[in-house]
């Protein structure tokens, strides 16, 4: 078996970091958890990263980026804009049904940004608004550029981004679930435990 390249490491330091932010975010993760996940020695992770917040800035576009071409994807080719939410709905299930760190990033990288700002860091913030305007736009073209059902795709989504966030189950009835491409979650998100 060949070598690792060094884009190859760096794939699998974003991958790693994405599972370790995720779940004890930013200032809970160390870059040795991260180096240990990937099975590298920290001095090598700074050889592929200048610093911790250049992990976590790449750590963050990459889970907004396969967000964004989850949807894209999803909503390639579909004319109607009822099956693109269809098709968009289920793609983000699927996505984090099998890859909850996607979203539990995203959230991770939406607290941080007070904390950041607070201290005159603008950089995870803009990384966060320019992920985010990348999804609306094309989640908004996929919907016919109807701003209405736009933002109610994404308030739905962030209802059950939260539900599924706290373990609780989006679609159970109690919290006005609605089926058939209007509801984003029906997954409950793994906890790390201690």
């Amino acid at each position: 078996m060949g070598r690792i390249s060094a884009q190859e490491r760096r794939e699998s330091v974003i991958r790693a970091a994405i599972a370790e932010f995720a779940i004890t975010g930013y200032h809970g993760t160390t870059t040795a958890r991260i180096a240990r996940r990937v099975g590298v020695t920290q001095p090598y992770l700074f050889r592929l990263f200048p610093d911790k917040q250049a992990i976590f800035v790449a750590a963050l576009a990459r889970s907004m980026e396969d967000t964004r071409l989850a949807f894209e994807s999803a909503a390639d080719g579909v004319e109607d804009g009822e099956r693109a939410l269809r098709a968009m709905t289920n793609a983000y299930v699927q996505l984090i049904s099998t890859r909850p760190e996607t979203l539990l990033m995203q959230m991770q990288g939406y607290v941080t940004v007070a904390a950041a700002e607070a201290q005159g860091d603008d950089l995870i913030g803009e990384v966060v608004r320019a992920g985010w305007t990348r999804i609306w736009e094309t989640v908004h073209l996929s919907l016919g550029a109807d701003a209405g059902r736009t933002a109610s795709f994404f308030a739905c989504g962030m209802l059950g981004n939260a539900l599924a966030a706290m373990g609780l189950a989006p679609n159970d009835g109690r919290y006005g679930s609605v089926r058939e491409g209007r509801y984003v979650s029906d997954a409950r998100l793994p906890h790390r435990a201690g």
